[in-house]
């Protein structure tokens, strides 16, 4: 939940300023996460030859989401930016990929650092390249002061892989009698994921309208809720977020707990 009292956001059209005056400013999520989805089939529809059009376009949405959440006080955004899967793609359009990385990296941190957000990254970064995994590290750097926003980049991620790196991580503790295998609990192992200290999310989004969740933090949204948009990544904007808050808001979240007597299992 946002504290209310540090909620900056300025609504800037009518469609958002309707949204704002519906929200209820103490029920907001603590930690959404989104699935970006919809860059190439965007650029498509617009008859670009290269799905890497869709991709540049879909940053200006990063930025967008990423003040609009820092504006409400929202504690983390995770977004699903490279997934283990992607590696499978034509080595032109990852290399592609990693050059548009870099430069975001680079040219973001005057926004990062005016709206005090500040950089983590989840995945198999030692698959990044060395230019990437360098530039990333400067950045997270940069920022590692600031105290507003977290934004988690999920780079070379995959929630299946994140799961078997943290059950190797719990066997060197086990082997190296730094845990007793009955102390092992969900809270123990959850220290042992790529960002144990985040909280779990309350909201993941989903653009373009498919109703899956592609291998993303999969151990992290056992309870999280689900919000799917037909709207393309790079058509994404604030006044999209603000629809999604209000979904959420209208969701009770029960975590397997009945709160009635008259309820249904």
């Amino acid at each position: 939940m946002a504290d209310e009292s540090i909620v900056k956001f300025i609504p800037q059209t009518n469609r958002e300023k309707e949204l704002f005056q519906s929200l209820d400013l103490k029920k907001l999520p603590r930690h959404v996460a989104i699935i970006m989805d919809g860059n190439g089939r965007w650029a498509k529809m617009r008859g670009f030859a290269s799905r890497i059009n869709g991709h540049r376009a879909g940053i200006q949405s990063v930025r967008n989401v990423s003040t609009t959440c820092a504006k409400f006080g929202i504690e983390v955004l995770t977004l699903y930016a490279f997934s283990m899967e992607n590696w499978n793609r034509p080595k032109r359009e990852i290399n592609a990929l990693m050059h548009l990385l870099n430069e975001f990296l680079i040219e973001e941190r005057p926004t990062l650092k005016e709206n005090n957000v500040r950089l983590i990254a989840s995945g198999r970064l030692n698959m990044l390249p060395e230019k990437t995994q360098t530039i990333l590290k400067e950045t997270i750097s940069f920022s590692s002061n600031f105290t507003g926003l977290i934004l988690n980049l999920s780079l070379s991620y995959g929630g299946q892989q994140e799961i078997i790196d943290s059950a190797l991580k719990l066997h060197r503790a086990l082997s190296n009698k730094e845990i007793n295998e009955d102390e092992v609990t969900q809270e123990v192992f959850s220290k042992f994921l790529y960002q144990p200290t985040l909280p779990e999310p309350d909201l993941l989004i989903r653009t373009s309208g498919e109703l899956r969740i592609s291998n993303f933090l999969l151990w992290q949204i056992a309870y999280t809720e689900i919000y799917i948009t037909s709207v393309l990544w790079p058509d994404f904007s604030s006044a999209d977020l603000l629809e999604a808050f209000l979904d959420f808001q209208k969701r009770e979240r029960r975590f397997g707990r009945v709160f009635s007597s008259g309820d249904a299992m």
